[in-house]
């Protein structure tokens, strides 16, 4: 863990995790949190009334700090619910089936958020068999990031996406008109139209199980390129014509790339 000058605090990181009938994977989650070496952070659970054991398990892990359990209207209506919740200077997102590589990431980010002077963070990630979560299905390489290159089709990964509160109190938080592109939308508001600072650090910091609504079929493939469109249009943003195609094109790659680093 690094360690900051004499006299100054380490800032509050909030991790905010959205739940629903997780009892399956839950419990990484919450280790890979619980395991964190950075000595402030707070893990905000809202879960969608879920109907399993996943609040049970939940109630098994001291560290977390909120249990917001009440209907929702899907996944980032949670999300934004877990961000006004929340009291860290830093906010990220974890998903109930996705878990930090080490016990050194939270430091990791930190460190090169304040060593960058940035308001935002991302980094690299992989996608593991679901049950298998050793087998590297595929690579995530975000790269560093340049103003263009969300027209090009480009998005970093959102649970390696760290925000300071006051981008989401000047910002704004998730768009939840927008389902699988919601994500998507945030961060193109943030990083391309509101040219908020951004690092990228260069490694793989979570494991995520394959699968995902927006690739279930060709269909919900459709209805997420139509979503991703209009992220650009509530924004009063024109992308080229190839914007949006080029975006699952670029998916392809992520089966043969190799992480950065042994994860």
């Amino acid at each position: 863990m690094f360690s900051l000058p004499p006299g100054q605090p380490y800032p509050l990181v909030t991790i905010v995790t959205a739940t629903y009938n997780s009892e399956k994977t839950i419990r990484d989650t919450l280790s890979s949190v619980a395991s964190q070496d950075y000595p402030r952070i707070e893990h905000v659970i809202v879960d969608g009334l879920s109907t399993d054991n996943t609040l049970a398990i939940v109630r098994e892990f001291p560290h977390v700090s909120r249990i917001i359990s009440e209907k929702d209207k899907g996944i980032y209506d949670a999300m934004n619910k877990g961000i006004n919740s929340s009291a860290g200077d830093i906010i990220g997102m974890l998903n109930s089936d996705d878990f930090y590589v080490s016990n050194d990431v939270i430091s990791k980010v930190v460190e090169k958020m304040i060593s960058a002077k940035s308001d935002t963070l991302y980094a690299d990630l992989v996608y593991v068999h679901p049950e298998q979560t050793q087998k590297i299905v595929r690579t995530w390489i975000a790269g560093k990031y340049q103003q263009r290159k969300f027209l090009f089709g480009w998005m970093p990964p959102h649970p390696t996406f760290f925000v300071r509160r006051h981008v989401y109190e000047h910002l704004g938080a998730f768009n939840i008109s927008l389902r699988s592109a919601a994500d998507y939308e945030l961060m193109l508001r943030f990083l391309h139209k509101g040219k908020v600072t951004v690092s990228y650090l260069p490694q793989v910091i979570v494991r995520m199980r394959a699968g995902g609504m927006s690739n279930a079929s060709i269909s919900n493939r459709i209805k997420a390129n139509l979503e991703d469109r209009e992220a650009w249009r509530v924004n009063q943003l024109r992308p080229y014509f190839f914007t949006t195609i080029l975006k699952p094109i670029r998916k392809l790659i992520q089966f043969v790339r190799k992480p950065n680093t042994v994860v």
